[in-house]
């Protein structure tokens, strides 16, 4: 157990009871609470037994009425979701996102084979992507998201969300996560509880990676690790160490690249769990 974590467990803890600070809308039988803004996700509560439909998904609601959704870097300015109430009515409701604005982050002298692939590495990077795309599907009953995010790991943040990056003087994608900056060797806790459902040492642009699955479509990555130590199917707590910080995979220095999704949409970490603390 990596005991940096306890402090950001209260917190976020206390995040999800409270909401500080939070956007809150409410209408009928829909509550939604959470960071209302790209990059954000919210955590709803409707009666039980019914159905939420967002982005063409039929959203898990547990026994309790509860369900989460996520908003990407670059989501709309509003968000539908419909809700469908036992005895079958639907009632429709309309979220408005805040826009945000992105810093621009320029990394000059990568190797020319780390900007653009050759075809041999095209195949690898084509089969890493399967990987990471199954683990981010996962569905699974168990909120484990609920207990709240803290830091894997406390340091120097050195990357952050939803800036984009020229490598080499070419705009590539945007960066989806948080980067912490420090020494090979550093160890790694997972932000909060979950099942293991990927550990690899060595994929091209990720290097030694984990994914942990939350529930309910909430995934936390983790990556460019040096050493990878759990496996597939382990189940962690809030801490527990899953691997150590390297600059394995596409990193030009020893940092964690930490980020989570909420399926397929990238969800900034930082708005989960408090400041960085000073080391």
């Amino acid at each position: 157990m990596i005991r940096h974590t306890a402090a950001g467990a209260s917190y976020a803890i206390l995040f999800l009871i409270s909401f500080v600070g939070a956007a809150l809308a409410q209408s009928g039988p829909l509550k939604i609470e959470g960071h209302l803004t790209q990059g954000g996700m919210a955590w709803g509560q409707v009666t039980p037994g019914s159905k939420v439909h967002f982005l063409k998904r039929n959203v898990r609601v547990g026994a309790d009425g509860l369900f989460v959704i996520g908003f990407g870097r670059d989501f709309g300015p509003t968000a539908d979701v419909v809700v469908t109430a036992a005895d079958g009515s639907k009632k429709p409701h309309v979220l408005k996102i805040k826009k945000r604005q992105y810093k621009i982050q320029r990394i000059d002298g990568l190797p020319k084979k780390m900007v653009s692939p050759g075809s041999k590495a095209l195949k690898r990077i084509r089969r890493d992507n399967k990987l990471i795309g199954a683990a981010r599907r996962h569905d699974t009953p168990e909120a484990h998201f609920v207990r709240g995010f803290a830091w894997p790991v406390i340091g120097p943040i050195s990357g952050v969300y939803g800036s984009q990056r020229v490598l080499n003087g070419q705009p590539r994608r945007p960066h989806f996560g948080v980067d912490v900056a420090m020494p090979t060797g550093t160890p790694v806790g997972a932000a909060t509880s979950g099942t293991v459902v990927l550990a690899e040492k060595d994929l091209y642009f990720t290097g030694g990676t984990v994914i942990i699955d939350h529930g309910h479509g909430v995934t936390s990555l983790y990556m460019h690790l040096n050493s990878v130590t759990t496996r597939v199917g382990a189940i962690v707590a809030q801490g527990d160490k899953i691997g150590t910080i390297g600059k394995t995979g596409r990193a030009t220095g020893a940092h964690l690249d930490w980020r989570i999704n909420w399926f397929n949409q990238k969800i900034d970490p930082q708005l989960l769990v408090p400041p960085m603390p000073k080391n």
